[in-house]
């Protein structure tokens, strides 16, 4: 049978395996609940499982039955995030959240169900897989970054030897009709990291601003600096994006406060760009603030990096989804993504590439609530084409 044959066969299971796991949604890295629905699911398959120290993870290893154990014998890995938000479920389904304030907003419970469903199909299959398959269930990617945890604890080398190609998907909510496969070649999430600056002045009365150092404006010219700094110092096709998201300073009206302080996010593209905006955002907050006399203190924080597919590796995702489904439901993506994502520590360290699929509930997909939204509903009648595109990845990779 074909991997989309035996992943149909799979769908009741893997649906309500993600049902499950949607009221069960758990946040970070411990997700006690959601570790053991995965176990459940894998119980009695012929898999090597070894479960995280420092997280609820599950690695899972298959060892394919065809051509002798070895040391050279291939091995790809397929990853699925776990974890969920802290998001309160407005979507109206009878599996809704049973957690309060909790949701799978994100669509990681597809994730979780499609890997399943790949270990399922690559179970059946086992005997005619040359080489071995690493399952990589993997908590914390909205928050803490559970992916080098797990790389430090010996995913990338379950099988025995470093894995040959890795390969992960992402559900969607929106912009994208129902089980349409896209992604691009090269850069295709930022890196996504972090600039706190706090502007420390001296505090007095509003009406006599001389008497004191008002940090409110310094800031306030700062944030607009910054913004001009990228549109002079970057290179416009190497974007970058900062945002500031949280502001804050004073307590009344007429006081002027000790300090004012903000926190933004910084999106780049490139190790070039990401390295410049490091320096030169702290220098500039530092010089500006120095000019009005007043003394600042600013931390470039450094998160997730940039997820970048290896285009040999792109190609052959492309080719082989195009061949289960249909040139017409694959679609280039012209841009890389602002969003980020910690599979780019995975990808760092082994060539493979990051795939979205449309899981979109509504007929209208410009409409629909996004990832992230509290109204984000998936449609999980995609789950066999996700398990089966996993699967058909580890076959055609292991038989290269």
């Amino acid at each position: 049978m074909s991997t989309r044959e035996l992943a149909e066969g799979f769908r009741e299971e893997i649906v309500t395996l993600r049902r499950a796991l949607h009221q069960v949604p758990e946040f970070d890295l411990d997700l006690p609940k959601t570790q053991q629905l995965v176990l459940d699911a894998l119980d009695g398959l012929p898999l090597e499982i070894t479960l995280g120290k420092d997280l609820s993870s599950v690695t899972a290893v298959l060892r394919g039955g065809r051509g002798q154990l070895s040391s050279t014998r291939p091995v790809v890995l397929l990853r699925g995030d776990m974890d969920a938000l802290p998001v309160t479920e407005r979507v109206d389904v009878p599996f809704a959240s049973q957690h309060t304030g909790m949701m799978h907003a994100c669509g990681h419970d597809l994730h979780v169900a499609g890997l399943v469903g790949a270990a399922k199909v690559l179970c059946a299959l086992k005997d005619e897989l040359p080489g071995d398959v690493v399952f990589m269930f993997q908590p914390g990617e909205e928050t803490s970054g559970g992916a080098p945890i797990m790389i430090r604890e010996g995913v990338l080398d379950a099988a025995g030897r470093r894995a040959d190609a890795a390969y992960g998907l992402h559900v969607g909510a929106s912009s994208q009709p129902l089980g349409m496969w896209s992604s691009k070649p090269g850069p295709f999430m930022a890196a996504a990291d972090q600039l706190h600056v706090r502007v420390i002045g001296e505090g007095t009365h509003g009406s006599t601003p001389f008497r004191g150092k008002d940090p409110i404006p310094v800031l306030c010219e700062i944030v607009t600096a910054l913004q001009t700094m990228i549109t002079r110092q970057f290179d416009v096709f190497d974007p970058v994006v900062l945002t500031v998201g949280r502001i804050a300073g004073g307590t009344k009206e007429n006081i002027i406060p000790d300090d004012a302080f903000f926190d933004a996010t910084v999106r780049t593209f490139s190790e070039t760009a990401r390295a410049k905006m490091q320096k030169s955002s702290i220098q500039l907050v530092e010089n500006l603030a120095a000019a009005h006399g007043l003394q600042v203190e600013a931390e470039y924080q450094v998160g997730y990096p940039v997820t970048v597919n290896d285009e040999a590796e792109y190609a052959f995702a492309r080719s082989v989804i195009e061949d289960l489904f249909g040139a017409d439901c694959f679609r280039e993506r012209p841009n890389p993504r602002c969003g980020a994502e910690d599979m780019s520590y995975v990808l760092n360290e082994v060539p493979g590439v990051y795939l979205n699929l449309s899981a979109c509930a509504a007929d209208d997909p410009d409409a629909a609530a996004d990832n992230h939204s509290p109204l984000a509903n998936f449609d999980d009648s995609v789950l066999p084409d996700a398990s089966a595109l996993l699967a058909e990845l580890a076959v055609r990779r292991l038989a290269r």
